[in-house]
C-alpha cells in the first residue's frame, strides 16, 4: 500500500492543530508520513536596528520546542495507526517552507487550517491562505475551517461549468473520494437544457473518468450568486468536502479576491480541496 506525504504548516495556533487533527483522521486507516513544519521568521520594525543573535536564538529554540511537542501531541492522537511524524523547522516565509518541502519531501497534499472570523465580517480565509491558493501550482490544498470537526466524508461536492478539458486534476478528487468510498456529487450552476456541443461533451467525458466511482449530476439555476448556490447545496446534501480545480479565471480565483470575499454570502463550512491546474 502506498505511503502518503502530507504537509501540515503550523504558526501553533487552534485552527492549525484542527488542520492537523482533521488529517490524522482523514488518514486514519492510510499508510502516511506527516510533516509538521513551522516557518520562523523574526519581524523587526526597525530597519536599521540590529538584533542580536543573543535574542534571536532563544527565540527560535522556543519555536522548535513548540513544533516538537506538537509532534508529540500528534503521535498520541494518532496511537495504533500506521502514521510516522517528522518536524520541518524553515526560516522565512510561509511559501518558501511549504515548496522547499514539496520539493524535498515528495509531498502528495497541504493541509492548511483556514481563520474563522476578523472583527465583526466573517472572511473565507485569512491573508496567509489566499496567498498560498495564488501561489500553489505544486500540490493540492485542503483549506480546514478553524471550526470544524472531523465527519466521515461519505460525500463531496464538484462545482464545473463543463467549459474545460478534464484530466490530471481529477487525479486528486478521486483520490480524496477512495480514502472513504466517497460519492462524488456534480455541480453545475445552469440548466441542463443550455448546455453547448463544448460543454455537453466535457460532461460526458467526466462521467467517463468517474467510472467506478459513485456520481451524480446537479443542477441548480442560481447564476448570479454561485458562492450561495454552492452553500445551500453543500448545506441541503450533508457534503463533507467542496472541490474545486483553480484555472486560471476560474470561479476560485474570484472566490479568493478580497474584494469579492467581503462582500459575498459564501463561508468556509466544509473542508475545501483547491487542486492547481495541469498544464
Amino acid at each position: 500500500m502506498k505511503r502518503h506525504h502530507i504537509l501540515i504548516p503550523t504558526d501553533f495556533s487552534d485552527n492549525a492543530w484542527t488542520a492537523a487533527l482533521y488529517a490524522l483522521n482523514l488518514y486514519a486507516n492510510e499508510p502516511c508520513t506527516f510533516y509538521l513544519s513551522h516557518a520562523w521568521t523574526f519581524l523587526n520594525t526597525g530597519a536599521r536596528t540590529h538584533v542580536p543573535e543573543s535574542y534571536l536564538k532563544p527565540l527560535r529554540e522556543a519555536a522548535k520546542d513548540k513544533l516538537e511537542s506538537l509532534k508529540n501531541l500528534a503521535e498520541i492522537e494518532s496511537n495504533g495507526r500506521d502514521h510516522e511524524f517528522e518536524t520541518l523547522f524553515c526560516m522565512g516565509s510561509l511559501m518558501d517552507s511549504i515548496e522547499l518541502s514539496i520539493k524535498e519531501k515528495e509531498i502528495d497534499l497541504v493541509v492548511m487550517g483556514t481563520k474563522g472570523a476578523t472583527g465583526t465580517q466573517e472572511f473565507l480565509f485569512g491573508s496567509n491562505t489566499v496567498a498560498i491558493i495564488n501561489k500553489m501550482r505544486l500540490r493540492p490544498v485542503l483549506l480546514v475551517p478553524s471550526k470544524a470537526t472531523y465527519v466521515t466524508p461519505t460525500s463531496l461536492v464538484f462545482p464545473t461549468d463543463f467549459n474545460r478539458f478534464y484530466g490530471e486534476e481529477l487525479k486528486s478528487i478521486k483520490h480524496i473520494a477512495d480514502l472513504h468510498k466517497s460519492k462524488i456529487e456534480i455541480l453545475h450552476i445552469n440548466k441542463k437544457e443550455e448546455l453547448n456541443d463544448t460543454q455537453n461533451a466535457n460532461m460526458e467525458m467526466l462521467d467517463s473518468y468517474l467510472e467506478g466511482y459513485e456520481h451524480h449530476f446537479n443542477w441548480v439555476t442560481d447564476k448570479k450568486k454561485k458562492e450561495r448556490a454552492i452553500t445551500r447545496f453543500i448545506k441541503k446534501n450533508d457534503i463533507n468536502i467542496l472541490t474545486m480545480i483553480n484555472y486560471e479565471h476560474s470561479f476560485v480565483e474570484n472566490l479568493i479576491k478580497e474584494p469579492v470575499i467581503k462582500k459575498m454570502g459564501y463561508h468556509s463550512i466544509v473542508p475545501f480541496l483547491v487542486i492547481p491546474r495541469v498544464d
